[in-house]
């Protein structure tokens, strides 16, 4: 009694309000962006990576972020160095102990996520949530593999983080009411806009935007029109503020397959079929902007 007595007390009082010590898996792209906001508002960051020269890069680069911060007068000098202060780099999962709340944002691997998950969720206390920043892979499956599937909820950023406001926040299965009040009240403290979404392959975001790139790299390859051409028609024709194909360069031609195929996997729907283009880029190593090359050439 005494111990289900004591694990109650502390799944009812992790609330948002309570919640200061933020663990951040992966020091990536999303990794870097997720713990700057979180930092940029006053949470202490626990910035982990399996090695110091990614934490080095990701340090770099949300120093940096931060400095265009303070060029356009949205915070101070003074702010940025409280910011940086506030995010400590580790390598050992261990020492992310003291994590009142965890953002998994490791690449789209689903055996890679689950190692992960599955190593924090023997270290942080038992009312911590873990959450996934996963852009495409089911929450319930993410979910199943840890001690808390009640407690594990997504929490998918777009990028890049700081500019953003969106944060869709997705229910698995088993995630409990408390675990997604406490997580929508987290992105309401970072300024975010939160959605909530159930779990689905693709949630709303990827399942809409993907067959959109998609069909365009169909148009480049079959010869209806060239990049620029595709880009602008959507861009002055539909108003989007980038076009299919640079946006999809700017996301990761890679990124975009492996989610086309979890969507494909998911729906059994031929529609999602990764267009040949799109995979013989990547083949070819041509990523997008991260690599130099994709349907356009980056300097």
């Amino acid at each position: 009694m005494r111990a289900g007595w004591y694990f109650a007390i502390i799944f009812a009082t992790m609330s948002a309000d309570s919640i200061k010590t933020i663990a951040v898996l992966g020091a990536g792209t999303m990794g870097n962006g997720i713990a700057h906001v979180f930092a940029r508002s006053g949470y202490r960051v626990l910035l982990r990576d399996v090695d110091k020269k990614f934490l080095d890069r990701a340090i770099d680069t949300i120093a940096k972020n931060l400095d265009r911060e303070v060029a356009k007068n949205k915070i101070t000098a003074d702010d940025k160095s409280w910011a940086l202060a506030r995010i400590q780099l580790v390598t050992d999962t261990a020492a992310l102990a003291s994590a009142d709340f965890v953002v998994e944002a490791v690449p789209e691997h689903l055996e890679l996520k689950i190692r992960l998950l599955q190593e924090i969720d023997a270290v942080v206390g038992p009312g911590v949530i873990l959450a996934s920043n996963t852009s495409s892979i089911s929450i319930t499956q993410l979910a199943a593999a840890t001690s808390r599937p009640g407690r594990f909820i997504g929490m998918h950023f777009m990028n890049p983080v700081p500019m953003m406001a969106l944060v869709e926040v997705i229910r698995g299965a088993a995630t409990t009411d408390e675990t997604f009040a406490t997580t929508m009240a987290l992105c309401e403290k970072l300024g975010k806009t939160a959605v909530a979404v159930n779990d689905s392959p693709g949630f709303v975001s990827n399942r809409v935007l993907m067959p959109l790139i998609n069909e365009a790299a169909f148009a480049v390859m079959e010869g209806v029109a060239k990049p620029e051409a595709v880009d602008t028609v959507m861009k002055l024709g539909m108003n989007h503020p980038m076009g299919p194909l640079q946006l999809a360069d700017f996301i990761g031609l890679d990124v975009c397959v492996e989610i086309l195929d979890v969507l494909l996997r998911g729906f059994g729907d031929p529609k999602y079929r990764a267009c040949p283009l799109l995979r013989k880029y990547v083949a070819a190593g041509w990523l997008g902007r991260k690599s130099g090359r994709g349907f356009y050439i980056y300097s």
